[in-house]
């Protein structure tokens, strides 16, 4: 393509970078609000902030709530055009209930599938969903926003567009073009160890940005290289490659007569009416053998699979916070008598490794520094790629402005939207969260409408002041955007003191981490803010007294 390899891989790195740099940010960034995103849901509903609960007594706890779901309208409403004839009234065979918590998680999460009369897909299913305190079963508002587990996450995986999945295409894409620029990167810059201890933030600025971004990208580079890979990976089978319910449909349903056969456990009722035996009593027995083999006994998941049916059983999952991999450890009884079916075998080494990628990507581990390694990760890949922006505008803006083009315009307006307009929108989201009224109708709404109007405003402002940029100048909006940053951070804190009381000195003497670690985190990034937003000022006064910063010639 060019006149060397090492060229035509600079190439490559610049462009794919550049092009899906801006949602490899959003990945990197609302990946790195996702490890604590059950803190984050703690923070932005009041109503949770108890201590994290262990799996409660099914027949004390999780049967009255489970007996008392029922699928909404709107899940009724959108099942209602799959189904031949009238909907039921009301949903009694149960096909699955199902209840799970983490050692992060105060509250719990059930979830409830019903069988559909005339359904046009007799495998098809109609849900509900519901969350209850674990302490005494008392169900909890269900239709706020989790902003952290419910909105940042799933932001980082699938832009939230769900429409044809769209939205983890456009991450995939994104990842898979990711592992490009990473091997493109490393061959480009043949000295990495010296670039990991190289950074002089006192050069030209250019030269310290190109720093920042090469020592960002060195530091978490087996970070980066590992989380694009197992992305992929856990999402090949189920959105990219879905062929076991496409192309091999028929031999999907084969090896689920054969696994059903061969493990005991039915995928479908028998049509005969059966009772349910002590679950509690199932449980403190898969407990015993876990304890046995000299394993936790604390119980992530449990499920009870074709409720009142002769074929109905129940399996009971280990938590596994005890390790890295994603072990689940099943032991399934037979729900009419309490029997052993069967107990989960050890995992093949291909299970094994793939256990161990997949815990690693999802990170359920109780191991509170590696959870922070992940945040700084994160970050590092977020600034890694927002330096990226800032070098490829600084590059070219002065040739651009001689030229006349409008090209390092547009790019740095959507580098400000992509990078502090992002940390704009998911402050405005948790301003928003504690200025609306908690018994707001479609409260989770008006709060995502914050968060993208936010984020808009953001590129408004940004387009309308990069004017300068046409003329080799810098854009005040990273500054301007930097001050607002700031603010909206320390109005997070101060509002959630206002409405809820829980100011940090309380929280933070009460040992209560998910609200403390918040309202610090927001804090610190409201210092960091105002820190570049000095930073910026000095320098764009600098620039007006005609003290401008030459660039070395040999970058």
């Amino acid at each position: 393509m060019l006149n060397s390899f090492r060229q035509s891989m600079a190439w490559l790195h610049t462009w794919f970078g550049l092009v899906l740099g801006f949602v490899l940010m959003a990945a990197f960034f609302f990946g790195a609000l996702s490890v604590f995103d059950r803190e984050i849901d703690r923070w932005s509903i009041p109503a949770t902030r108890i201590e994290p609960q262990p799996m409660p007594s099914f027949e004390q706890v999780l049967r009255p709530a489970f007996e008392r779901m029922q699928p909404t309208r709107e899940a009724v409403d959108a099942m209602r055009p799959r189904v031949d004839g009238d909907m039921p009234a009301r949903f009694d065979t149960v096909e699955s209930w199902s209840a799970y918590t983490t050692h992060r998680d105060p509250v719990l999460a059930l979830y409830a599938g019903y069988d559909v009369p005339n359904s046009k897909d007799p495998e098809e299913a109609i849900w509900a969903y519901g969350t209850i305190d674990p302490r005494d079963g008392r169900v909890l508002p269900d239709d706020q926003l989790k902003i952290g587990s419910g909105f940042f996450y799933p932001m980082h995986y699938s832009l939230t567009l769900d429409w044809k999945n769209l939205g983890f295409w456009i991450v995939g894409l994104s990842a898979l073009v990711m592992l490009a620029a990473l091997v493109s990167g490393v061959v480009m810059h043949r000295k990495l160890f010296r670039e990991f201890f190289t950074f002089r933030p006192g050069k030209a600025r250019l030269r310290s940005v190109l720093d920042l971004h090469n020592l960002t990208g060195v530091v978490a580079l087996p970070f980066h290289f590992f989380f694009a890979f197992t992305g992929l990976v856990i999402f090949a089978a189920t959105y990219y490659f879905p062929v076991g319910h496409t192309q091999l449909h028929t031999l999907h349903d084969l090896h689920a007569q054969v696994e059903a056969r061969e493990t005991g456990l039915p995928h479908q009722r028998a049509g005969v009416p059966a009772g349910l035996a002590s679950v509690d009593g199932m449980v403190a027995q898969a407990q015993r053998r876990w304890e046995a083999k000299g394993k936790a006994g604390e119980v992530g998941f449990l499920v009870l699979m074709h409720v009142g049916d002769a074929n109905g059983y129940v399996s009971v999952y280990r938590a596994g916070t005890d390790r890295i991999a994603l072990v689940g450890d099943g032991i399934h009884f037979k729900a009419s008598t309490g029997e052993l079916i069967r107990e989960d075998p050890p995992a093949t080494s291909v299970g094994r490794v793939s256990e161990f990628l997949t815990g690693l990507h999802l990170q359920h581990f109780r191991h509170w520094l590696l959870r922070w390694l992940y945040v700084f990760g994160g970050l590092a890949g977020a600034v890694c790629i927002a330096t990226g922006f800032v070098f490829f505008v600084e590059k070219r803006k002065r040739q651009h402005a001689q030229q006349g083009s409008q090209g390092a315009r547009i790019v740095d307006a959507l580098a400000v939207t992509t990078v502090t307009g992002m940390v704009l929108a998911a402050l405005g989201i948790l301003v928003a969260n504690r200025l609306l009224p908690e018994a707001m109708p479609g409260r989770g709404d008006w709060e995502r409408y914050a968060f993208w109007g936010t984020w808009a405003l953001a590129f408004v402002h940004a387009g309308w002041r990069s004017a300068p940029v046409a003329q080799g100048r810098a854009n005040p909006a990273w500054r301007e955007q930097c001050i607002a940053i700031a603010v909206l951070a320390v109005a997070a804190v101060a509002l959630n003191w206002i409405t809820t009381g829980d100011h940090l000195l309380k929280t933070l003497s009460a040992g209560y981490w998910p609200v403390a670690g918040v309202d610090l985190f927001l804090l610190s990034g409201a210092t960091v803010a105002a820190l570049a937003w000095r930073a910026l000022s000095k320098r764009a006064s600098v620039a007006r007294s005609g003290v401008v910063a030459t660039e070395p010639a040999h970058v």
